[in-house]
Order: structure tokens, then C-alpha cells, then sequence
């Protein structure tokens, strides 16, 4: 059930997406009085699921969900329409019209989409406002992942600043340390600052550690909270021990570690053994004795909500304010994403590339029209992005072109054209195949 809540959802998604960046190009192209023929959602390559004709455009959805098109008459595209491109040029043509009013349609898709992320972030803003964990209302520290240990970061350690740049949201310290090449971090510790140095490479390390998801001692800080037990697996070695919900897990063989993250560390190592638990259950002293099993995990789930635990900041929006937020948010993501990109240029990390399954993978299990949306506008910025990119196949190709065009006073040849858009859809159907690829290699643990 899971797995189709997620299914649904990329899919609905990628919907939004496809008919928003089309119907830039279609509105664009329409405006300039250019022929629309073709306006459809998803690829139809032999045959289409829904096609009608309205007026001069034929309205369809496709079969093959690798994206979607206008066709636009007297232009070179996917669809290779060499014929048309034979016969005498027509001044409702696409080929005729003015190069700048040429730019103005390819670049309407890509300025759609972060039009779209703009609204959605607006709207999510106004209604829900901006939830986040101060770094300073840590007030137990953070949880030190090996390699943070490695560099000196202690458990309980404040993070005070990435090279001495105040980071307020505690979840964005770790994109800082890996995108942004961190040198420093400055903690506090016992009430005295300490400052961390940060060698070369780290950031590649981090990243390494985070793609075996779920791996214990993955990533690099996280919140240090105490060990209350939210849910007891029926069956497991905690429920035949009589471990309840709400039970405040303290001490291990007698020793005192009452932080979660501390605790299962230290439970694993002690796989396949016998160990006592001491917690507190209502102001009363417990202790039970289990045989754990070969994992080292006894079958419970912690509580996670952070609000139980730590003070959040909350920002409300009233819908005139939450524009320019709004605004701040798409650049900041898009900025964000550009930093992601260019680590993987640099870092040649070509294994950090996904196609559907791992696009898919960041859908909430559960229906959350909160976390979809928000997906929906990163994902929307991305699109945005990737399009821009220069392949002939892809609106930023026919941007190059176009600019070549405005600056040197004439067009590339018709025949040049074909063959640059032929090269594009290469390229472009290989990175799609190797994207799938690496979701396959990681999905069997490769």
C-alpha cells in the first residue's frame, strides 16, 4: 500500500509539472500568434491513450511517462518533422517569427516552473507558516556520527557556526558542511567555544557515508534526544520483556546512557547477548532482561517528535508576507540545487544520480498534501534547472542556439539543426538510462 501511495503521487506530481511547463511554451507560443498542433501529456510514440482536436492544437495524453510536448508549427523538435520543414515557411510558423519573440517561447516553460514553486511555496507559507529547530534550542547537543567524532565534534557538542557563519536551522548544517566546502565549525562545549577544523574532502566523505541509507553511523550530526519509547513491536524481545510505550529507556547494564542514538549504538555492539534495561514508567524504576537478537535491535520505535523534546520556531505568514518568503524560498532552493550540481561536476559523483525510483523513494509513504507540495516545488525548480541545461534536446539547446543567432545575426542551418537535435535526444535517452541504471545497482545493494 505504501509502495502505491508513493507511485501515486510521483505520478500526480510529474503530471503537475509536465502540463505547467508546457503550457508555458503553449501560452507563449499563442501569444505570439504561432501554431500550437500538439499539447500533450507524456510521449506517444505510435499511439496515444486520449487525443481530441480543439480549434488548431490537438489536446492528448501519451503512453511513455518521460515528460511531455507542444508541438509548434515551423520548429525543430523531437518530433523531426523534416516535411514541414520543406515547404515554404508561413508566417504563423515558428521559423518566422523574430528571434527574441523565438526566446521569449522556448525560455516560457522553464519560467513557468519556477513560477509554479514560487506559488506553491507562497500558498504553503501563508497557511501553514515555516516550522524549524534552532541550532541553539539543542539543549541536549547533537549526536555525533563517526566521522563527525573523527574531526574532533563531540556528543552534546552546541553547533554555534559553519565558518563562523551562524546557521539558525539546524537541519541545513549538514548540506552546509558537504555543498558549501566548510574549513571550520565553532561549538560550544561545557559552556567554553571550541573551533573545529575541517579537512579537505570532508564534505565528499559525509555525502559517501549518506547514499547506504538507513546505515548506522551515516551522515555527520544529528539531534541528540532522550530514549522514550513510542511504539513496542509486537513479538519482538522488548514486548516479551514487558517494555511499553511511553517507558523512558535510561541505563544498560547498569551504565547510564540516556540518549537514543548513544543507546542503539551500544545496543548493537552487544548483538546476541543478554543485557538489562533500566527506565522509568510513571515516576516508578523498571528493569527487564532480554536476549537480544543477531541485529542487536530489540523492536522498538523511539519517539521522534521534536516538539516534545526541544523548543520550535515557528514563523506565521499572512498571505502579503508570505510573497516575498516565498520568493526567498524558491531562490534559496534553487541556489541550494545549483551548490548540489556543482559538487557532482567537481566531484564526478556520477553514482548520485537517480531516475524515477529514487525520485519516487522521496514521497511520503503516507498521503501528506504538506510534503507533496513541497516536493512538487523542489521538484519543479529541478526541472527548471535541467531543462536550461545546453543539449540540443532540451529547451536550454534551442536557447543556445537562439542566443548564437542574436549575437552573430544569423540562424544555424535547418539541416544543422536536425542533426544537433538527433545528438541531443542521445545524449538525453542515455542519461536516462544510466539514471535507471544506478536506481537498479541501488536497489539490490550495489
Amino acid at each position: 500500500m505504501e509502495i502505491t501511495i508513493k507511485i501515486v503521487q510521483f505520478f500526480l506530481s510529474l503530471s503537475v509539472l509536465i502540463l505547467i511547463h508546457e503550457l508555458g511554451h503553449f501560452l507563449a507560443a499563442r501569444y505570439f500568434n504561432t501554431r500550437v498542433e500538439k499539447f500533450y501529456l507524456f510521449f506517444n510514440p505510435w499511439f496515444s491513450i486520449f487525443r481530441k482536436k480543439i480549434g488548431e492544437t490537438e489536446y492528448g495524453l501519451g503512453w511513455l511517462p518521460l515528460g511531455g510536448y507542444v508541438k509548434i508549427s515551423g520548429m525543430i523538435d523531437e518530433s523531426m518533422d523534416k516535411e514541414q520543414m520543406n515547404q515554404e515557411p508561413q508566417p504563423w510558423e515558428f521559423r518566422t517569427k523574430p528571434a527574441w519573440q523565438r526566446l521569449i517561447i522556448m525560455l516560457a516553460g522553464v519560467t513557468f516552473n519556477l513560477l509554479l514553486a514560487i506559488l506553491i511555496y507562497i500558498f504553503m507559507l501563508s497557511i501553514i507558516g515555516e516550522q524549524y529547530l534552532p541550532s541553539q534550542n539543542l539543549k541536549y547537543g547533537v549526536h555525533a556520527q563517526p566521522l563527525a567524532q573523527e574531526i574532533g565534534i563531540q556528543h552534546g557538542d552546541i553547533i554555534v557556526s559553519v565558518d563562523n557563519r551562524e546557521i539558525e536551522n539546524f537541519s541545513q548544517i549538514t548540506a552546509a558542511v558537504i555543498l558549501n566546502g566548510a574549513s571550520s565549525i565553532q561549538v560550544r562545549r561545557n559552556g567554553e567555544m571550541a573551533n573545529i577544523m575541517v579537512p579537505e574532502g570532508f564534505g565528499r566523505r559525509v555525502l559517501d557515508s549518506m547514499k547506504d541509507r538507513g546505515a548506522p553511523g551515516a551522515g555527520f550530526v544529528m539531534e541528540r534526544i532522550p530514549f522514550i519509547i513510542h511504539g513496542v513491536q509486537q513479538g519482538s524481545v522488548a514486548y516479551e520483556a514487558g517494555i511499553e510505550p511511553g517507558d523512558k529507556i535510561v541505563t544498560l547494564n547498569g551504565e547510564e546512557i540516556p540518549f537514543f542514538f548513544e543507546f542503539r549504538e551500544n545496543l548493537i555492539r552487544k548483538a546476541g547477548e543478554t543485557v538489562e534495561i533500566g527506565a522509568e514508567r510513571n515516576g516508578e524504576w523498571k528493569t527487564f532482561e532480554l536476549t537480544l537478537p543477531e541485529s542487536g535491535l530489540m523492536g522498538v520505535m523511539p519517539k521522534g517528535d521534536l516538539s516534545a523534546f526541544f523548543e520550535l520556531r515557528k514563523k506565521e505568514y499572512s498571505l502579503i508576507a508570505a510573497v516575498p518568503a516565498g520568493v526567498n524560498r524558491a531562490y534559496s532552493t534553487t541556489v541550494d540545487y545549483l551548490k548540489q550540481l556543482r559538487f557532482v561536476i567537481r566531484e564526478r559523483d556520477h553514482e548520485s544520480l537517480g531516475g524515477f525510483i529514487t525520485i519516487g523513494s522521496i514521497f511520503a509513504p503516507t498521503w501528506d498534501w504538506v510534503h507533496f507540495w513541497s516536493i512538487t516545488a523542489f521538484l519543479s525548480i529541478i526541472l527548471a534547472i535541467m531543462n536550461l541545461l545546453p543539449i540540443p534536446a532540451l529547451d536550454g539547446g534551442h536557447v543556445m542556439f537562439l542566443m548564437y543567432e542574436i549575437i552573430v545575426g544569423r540562424k544555424p542551418s535547418d539541416k544543422f539543426m536536425e542533426y544537433a537535435q538527433t545528438v541531443g535526444m542521445v545524449l538525453l535517452l542515455g542519461l536516462i538510462i544510466f539514471a535507471q541504471y544506478n536506481d537498479i545497482m541501488r536497489l539490490f545493494g550495489r
